[in-house]
C-alpha cells in the first residue's frame, strides 16, 4: 500500500484504535466477572476513558483511551484514582501522544512516571495483501469452540514456556479470553496438532489482533503468519477496515507485523506512580 493511501496517525486514528482496545478490554472484563465473580472485575467509563478492573496485578488493571476524547482535569483523575483505589489496586494509565503534552505534565505534577513503551501499529484492510510470503501449506487455523478451552489454554500457556513464573496467568488468561464476546479466538495446527494460538476482537470497524503465542517445538514454521493471515481475512468478511496490533518497541513482534504491511501510528506511554 501507498503511503498516499494510509490513514493519517492523527487525533482520529488515535481515537479508533484505543477505543477498540477499550471495548475489547472492557469484554474481557465481563467475561472474567462472569466466569470468576469472586475477583470482582468491573469497568467504568470515567472522563472518556476505559478504568478497568480486572483483580490486583492483571495487566489489564489499568485505564485506556485517558484524555483522547476530554480534556482531563485533575477531579477527573481523582475520580479514576478512587475506582482503583477502592480496590486496593495501584492506578495505571496507558496514554496515547495524540493525548497531548498537557495531559502527560498533569500526570507527572499527581506523581506519575512513565514505566513503559508500546508501539500501537495499524493496517489498512482495503485492497491490502494479507501477509507477505506463502503460508506454510502443513498448517491449518481454524475458530476454537469453546468446549476446547482446555487445549487452547495449554497451548497459549506453553507458548510461554521460557517464562514459567507467568504460565498460569496466561492459563487464565487464555480462559477468559475464550469466553470473552466481540471475536474468536484461533488456533493454528501443524500436521493436526495444535502449536500456536491467537485471538481477534472487532470492534466498529477495527479488527484488534492479539494473544499470540507458539509452543517451542512449533516455531520456526510460520504459524504466527498464518495465524496473521486467517485473522485478517476473518476481519475483512465481518466488514473491518482497519486493523491494529500492539508490541514492544523494535520487537520481534513489531518487525514481523511491519514485514506483513503494519505501520506504527504512535508509541504509546504507560504512567504509574513513582
Amino acid at each position: 500500500m501507498s503511503p498516499a493511501s494510509l490513514p493519517f496517525a492523527d487525533l482520529a486514528l488515535a481515537t479508533r484504535l484505543e477505543t477498540a482496545e477499550g471495548q475489547s478490554n472492557a469484554a474481557f472484563v465481563d467475561a472474567r466477572a462472569a466466569l470468576e465473580p469472586g475477583v470482582g472485575a468491573v469497568w467504568r467509563q470515567i472522563a472518556g476513558a476505559y478504568a478497568m478492573f480486572d483483580g490486583v496485578g492483571s495487566p489489564l488493571t489499568q485505564t485506556f483511551g485517558l484524555g483522547l476524547t476530554q480534556n482531563i482535569l485533575p477531579d477527573d483523575l481523582e475520580a479514576i484514582e478512587q475506582f482503583f483505589h477502592d480496590r486496593e489496586s495501584d492506578t495505571i494509565h496507558e496514554v496515547s501522544p495524540l493525548a497531548g503534552v498537557e495531559l502527560a505534565s498533569l500526570l507527572v505534577t499527581f506523581g506519575y512516571m512513565p514505566v513503559e513503551l508500546t508501539s500501537v501499529m495499524y493496517l489498512p484492510l482495503a485492497g491490502a495483501p494479507l501477509t507477505s510470503g506463502d503460508v506454510n501449506p502443513r498448517l491449518v487455523v481454524r475458530e476454537v469452540d469453546r468446549r476446547e478451552a482446555d487445549v487452547y489454554a495449554d497451548v497459549c500457556a506453553r507458548g510461554w514456556s521460557d517464562t514459567p513464573e507467568v504460565r498460569a496467568f496466561i492459563d487464565s488468561i487464555a480462559r477468559v479470553s475464550l469466553a470473552r464476546e466481540g471475536g474468536p479466538c484461533v488456533l493454528a495446527e501443524l500436521d493436526g496438532v495444535p502449536v500456536a494460538t491467537g485471538a481477534l476482537f472487532l470492534s466498529e470497524g477495527v479488527a484488534l489482533l492479539a494473544g499470540a503465542s507458539t509452543v517451542p517445538e512449533g516455531r520456526r514454521q510460520g504459524a504466527q503468519r498464518a495465524l496473521l493471515a486467517a485473522r485478517l481475512q476473518m476481519a475483512v468478511e465481518r466488514g473491518c477496515d482497519l486493523a491494529m496490533m500492539c508490541a514492544a518497541p523494535g520487537s520481534a513482534s513489531q518487525r514481523n507485523a511491519e514485514r506483513n504491511g503494519f505501520r506504527i501510528a504512535y508509541t504509546r506511554t504507560k504512567w504509574q506512580r513513582s
